[in-house]
């Protein structure tokens, strides 16, 4: 397996081509302020501190639209509006790994890593694919990591390729099934948490369906995963035939990165059960990664100079993608600045009005699909749905906790999806993976799960989950 001694880049074609889709999606979302009339929702402070929608205040026509001016400058504005903290801090994020893996390449320590765990799992790469997804599934379902494991995906990518398999399959082993997982959630703090708390239901109650859930997805992804890798031209290849000569002091700064970085996956890990360090785990990650990166380079023989030059070239190579994330938050800022997000979700929960049960759990299931477009955010749409939607479902007789599963399933599957969602664009761009080729590779997946996760909630419904 030959390494390429370069670190990470976004392909001019890549970019253009994610960044022509994107504002093809702005244009529309601006469209959409003609059209629709201007709404709000009123809104109140519940007793955690917490904006939620006031559905005794109800909703309210209001002036609507947006000036030009300020849809074109939307990705620059967008940094001064509510919620641009977490924007920011994905930016920083983003910006850490591209100049921490640049190093890592250019010091040889990525290669070296590499070669080394194809020497060692090639023989049984498809029982490490079934480890890998139930690890990554397990990390967004029991703690709601999605951002965090955002480093692994070119690890686990370079992996893929090295096993003989694609980038397509590396990003599925890793990011499509922390988002998989995150759906499921088992004890998602950041969708299943915040709305069963919304809801007045104790805190990760009824498990067993969710549990379920996660058992069934788990095994669609799998084997979604590995029928594409088996039909791949380099399913004859043994990585236990891959030459390897040990080096003391690549295998010195491979175990400083694995012990500084596992540390910072096992604080991110025990977020479950400490909620005060649950707003800062991407910060954590984040410093870890940098920690661990610069430790071992420099164990591995690097100087602090050539480091420094390093991290630098990482840190230019991977800023273009910031115009991405800009752009594909401007899109949530249009709708609430041009005053219609309240309107559609107004609209949405009108439209419900005259269905039958199960017609209403999968219309709860399409409109948290429809939102998590523009707004990717899980925590954030709890606060906007939740008073909507469980009233509304309780009327029907639909209990809060299928309509809360029904909400996190619209929330976590389409983040791997969406061309909205940041992290999938920072992973695609780190991979150098186009989103078509992404979107045509996983749409397949997406619509194999929707069919299943709708029949899980027709079951849930069925025996009075």
């Amino acid at each position: 397996m030959e390494t390429k001694k370069k670190g990470l880049n976004i392909s001019a074609r890549s970019f253009l081509a994610a960044i022509v889709i994107i504002f093809l999606l702005m244009v529309l979302t601006y469209a959409l302020t003609f059209l629709v009339p201007g709404g709000e929702y009123a809104r109140a402070v519940d007793e955690a501190g917490h904006t939620v929608i006031d559905t005794q205040a109800g909703f309210t026509r209001v002036q609507g639209g947006l000036p030009f001016y300020k849809w074109l400058l939307s990705p620059i504005l967008v940094l001064g509006s509510e919620g641009s903290g977490a924007l920011v801090a994905v930016i920083a994020f983003l910006l850490v790994i591209g100049g921490v893996f640049n190093a890592l390449h250019e010091c040889g320590l990525m290669g070296y890593m590499l070669k080394k765990l194809v020497h060692r799992f090639g023989a049984v790469r498809y029982r490490l694919m079934a480890v890998l997804i139930l690890f990554f599934m397990a990390m967004g379902s029991l703690v709601g990591s999605f951002e965090e494991v955002v480093p692994l995906v070119p690890i686990v990518t370079a992996l893929a390729v090295g096993l003989g398999w694609d980038a397509l399959t590396g990003v599925a082993m890793s990011l499509l099934a922390a988002g998989c997982g995150f759906a499921a959630g088992v004890a998602n703090p950041f969708t299943i948490g915040v709305a069963q708390t919304l809801a007045g239901l104790p805190m990760f109650s009824g498990i067993w369906m969710r549990l379920l859930a996660f058992v069934c997805i788990y095994a669609l992804l799998l084997c979604f995963v590995r029928f594409h890798a088996k039909r791949l031209p380099g399913t004859a290849f043994s990585g236990a035939a891959e030459e390897h000569v040990p080096d003391r002091r690549m295998d010195r700064g491979l175990l400083l990165f694995a012990l500084i970085l596992g540390a910072g996956i096992a604080v991110v890990l025990s977020s479950g059960f400490i909620p005060a360090l649950r707003d800062f785990t991407m910060i954590i990650v984040a410093v870890m990664f940098l920690v661990a990166g610069v430790v071992a380079v420099l164990a591995a023989g690097m100087g602090v100079k050539g480091l420094l030059k390093s991290f630098l070239s990482g840190l230019i190579a991977i800023a273009p993608s910031v115009l991405m994330i800009l752009m594909a938050a401007s899109i949530r800022y249009t709708l609430v600045e041009g005053k219609i997000l309240d309107s559609l979700l107004n609209m949405a929960v009108g439209a419900a009005g005259g269905m039958s049960r199960g017609v209403l759990v999968l219309f709860i299931y399409l409109i948290c699909l429809v939102l998590n477009f523009f707004i990717p955010s899980g925590s954030a749409k709890a606060f906007l749905l939740i008073p909507l939607i469980v009233p509304l479902a309780g009327l029907f007789g639909v209990s809060p906790q299928l309509c809360i599963l029904a909400f996190a399933f619209g929330d976590g599957f389409s983040n791997v999806f969406y061309p909205t969602n940041p992290c999938l664009l920072i992973s695609l761009g780190l991979v150098d993976t186009g989103y078509g080729k992404w979107a045509r590779y996983s749409g397949k997946f997406q619509l194999m799960n929707l069919l299943l996760t709708s029949g899980l909630l027709l079951l849930g419904l069925a025996v009075g989950y």
